[in-house]
């Protein structure tokens, strides 16, 4: 009977021991939230994210492994801002997992607390891939990227509440560095201050207001729309009055329509992207703004 009690104390001990040892699964929809859930969650979390980093947000391809992942997740961490309304639904939907549900402690929604650019007064698909929230991709401003990992770490420490510590104290080690490179990044777009920047897609108003820079010219005539002959010709003669000098490209649009552009103008074509791993040594958000702000300021000297 004795040895009976043990082996029972045993298994409970064991099992408690691997309650405790057990790992939040986090799924993110995109690389740049995923890399914030590593910063926060560190070696108490197993992390993934859904959209490779040279993807289209917009239109990422719906794998069936994806279900699979949000139906075992414990927290579900997504723009919030419709940027992945055209393929998370239907995957949320198939996955039932009431745990990542919206308004439940496993969801968090990046826009949370964050003011978006760009709300439009009305949404007409003659406006092109309109936002009717605003523009979604403000993960592109390190200050709301700040904002957006003290979500994550509550999230994980309301969940997981023995190892708030820890989250805590990422959370808190990842604010002090951002703070420390603001400063950094700041000086090295200084020069720059109240210049203008062409870009393929609407995708960096945040960099550009945090940076000081205007970036309201575009390769696409509107949101999603290809380029027409006609509209490259009205950027380029924008570009020569403005002696605008670089072109910001992120991986998946077509670079040799920018080259094009740039061969027409003397400007610089900038191979930029908005999540970390799409461009060498960008494996961290630090090192993905450190690498854009690089790159655009040696472009634009």
């Amino acid at each position: 009977m004795k040895m009976k009690y043990l082996i029972l104390a045993s298994a409970l001990f064991a099992t408690l021991v691997s309650a405790v040892d057990a790992k939040l699964k986090v799924v993110a929809t995109l690389p740049d939230l995923a890399s914030l859930a590593r910063e926060i969650g560190g070696d108490k979390i197993d992390v993934s994210a859904m959209a490779k980093p040279t993807e289209d947000p917009h239109f990422v391809d719906a794998r069936p492994s994806f279900v699979v992942q949000l139906r075992d997740a414990d927290v579900l961490i997504d723009g919030g801002a419709e940027l992945e309304i055209g393929w998370l639904p239907p995957l949320l939907q198939n996955a039932r997992n009431s745990k990542i549900e919206i308004g439940k402690p496993g969801r968090v929604q990046a826009s949370q607390g964050v003011r978006l650019m760009n709300v439009p007064g009305n949404v007409t698909r003659a406006a092109g891939d309109v936002h009717a929230l605003g523009n979604p991709h403000f993960m592109t401003d390190p200050i709301i990227a700040k904002t957006v990992a003290l979500h994550i770490a509550q999230a994980f420490s309301a969940i997981d509440a023995p190892n708030a510590s820890a989250y805590d104290a990422n959370y808190k080690k990842f604010e002090a560095t951002i703070n420390a490179k603001l400063q950094e990044w700041g000086t090295a777009m200084l020069p720059f201050k109240g210049q203008n920047v062409v870009a393929y897609h609407d995708s960096w108003v945040y960099f550009a207001h945090r940076f000081s820079l205007n970036i309201d010219t575009f390769l696409e005539p509107k949101p999603g729309i290809p380029p027409s002959p006609s509209h490259l010709a009205e950027v380029i003669e924008k570009m020569k009055a403005q002696k605008i000098k670089a072109i910001i490209v992120e991986p998946f649009h077509d670079r040799k329509i920018a080259e094009k552009v740039a061969s027409s103008t003397g400007a610089k074509v900038v191979d930029f992207a908005q999540y970390p791993g799409a461009l060498p040594n960008t494996d961290t958000y630090v090192k993905l703004i450190d690498a854009l702000v690089a790159r655009l300021s040696a472009a634009m000297k």
